[in-house]
């Protein structure tokens, strides 16, 4: 019988709740590597390729039962929660009052009625104290991927990502907020059946994180599920703004927060969007006037709704907490940085706050 298994599972256990975000598909490719394992088996471990999760591109749906564990192997919850028509899963969990839950056992229940499938056993990510997070973007930022011709497509689907040449200042970078105790998190505009691949590609640099959020390209041609459209197939804006706003809800305001992008896309005035409601304080309806302007946000009618909701929740939350350092890099060509230094934007807040920035060549 075809077994469902998850693609990627992210568990984050926030002050009041376990945040879960999950995928699930009945693709083979769907697949989890131990730390352990690649450690020991460095040298003959094969990467995946993107084209080898193409079946992820299929729509299914599942059902989870979900039961949380307590410190004692106790079962102190139980809940059961419908994935999208992708196979796709988002809810949180609230903490128990009496004993948190430790650890969390999933069961697949609608695939085949009657019986419980059990997925696996997961520990959810602690955010810790102080709240220290890394979010950074992978294309052009930790890896020179090329996808401006058909021919690069190809080849960027035939071949693992480490076809592409690596940035070496840019995971530097990284690995010394990591060892800096900030936890990682990797937001891109590819295609979500790209996550195996990019996954092995972190693993193979000693990025060790499975808190990976990609554009699930499904939603952009779906006419009933999602907050894309066919405009975000070239436009990064609000997807990434989006996703990073989703990541903050999750974990709770960080008290330092770095955003790591390129120079090549939109990152920067995303970034400095974001800095402009946790430490500007401005107010969200004065950002979205000047950002729905922007050639890189382009909203609609229902993303302009999600926009402002999400940000007035985030500002609520920002409000209550005392002010945090955020530091932005973003990665750049040497022939680009004086222009980039001198860089004056359209919004009056991106000029206030781009004093934040810092350029490096990579």
């Amino acid at each position: 019988m075809r077994r469902p298994k998850l693609v990627h599972f992210s568990g984050i256990e926030s002050d009041q709740y376990i945040h879960i975000r999950a995928s699930m598909s009945y693709s083979s490719q769907a697949r989890f590597h131990l730390l352990d394992e690649i450690n020991q088996n460095l040298k003959e471990f094969v990467p995946t390729k993107p084209i080898e999760s193409l079946g992820l591109l299929s729509s299914n749906e599942f059902r989870l039962k979900v039961i949380g564990l307590t410190s004692k192997d106790e079962e102190s919850t139980i809940r059961n929660f419908d994935s999208d028509s992708f196979g796709n899963f988002n809810f949180k969990i609230p903490q128990p009052s009496d004993e948190k839950v430790a650890k969390l056992k999933l069961f697949e229940t609608r695939s085949h009625p009657g019986l419980e499938l059990l997925i696996g056993s997961f520990i959810p990510t602690k955010i810790r104290t102080p709240k220290k997070i890394i979010i950074t973007d992978f294309d052009k930022t930790l890896v020179d991927t090329r996808y401006h011709t058909m021919k690069e497509l190809y080849l960027s689907l035939r071949n693992p990502v480490s076809y592409f040449p690596p940035v070496p200042s840019s995971i530097e970078l990284m690995k010394k907020f990591i060892q800096d105790e900030h936890q990682p998190f990797v937001v891109s505009a590819s295609p979500h059946f790209y996550e195996n691949a990019i996954r092995d590609w972190l693993y193979q640099h000693e990025i060790f994180t499975g808190n990976i959020f990609l554009k699930d390209y499904r939603n952009i041609f779906s006419f009933f599920e999602g907050d894309l459209s066919t405009k975000d197939l070239k436009t990064q804006g609000f997807y990434k703004l989006n996703t990073i706003v989703n990541i903050l809800l999750m974990t709770g305001i960080p008290d330092e927060l770095v955003l790591m992008g390129d120079g090549f896309e939109s990152d920067t005035l995303i970034y400095l969007t974001l800095a402009a409601v946790l430490i500007g304080r401005y107010d969200p309806w004065t950002i979205w006037n000047q950002t729905k302007k922007e050639e890189s946000f382009k909203l609609n009618t229902q993303q302009h709704v999600k926009f402002l909701s999400q940000f007035y929740l985030l500002k609520n939350m920002s409000d209550a907490h005392p002010r945090g350092k955020i530091k932005i890099y973003i990665r750049c060509k040497e022939h680009m940085l004086d222009n980039l230094n001198n860089r004056t934007f359209n919004l009056e807040y991106a000029n206030k706050l781009k004093h934040l920035v810092e350029y490096y060549v990579g």
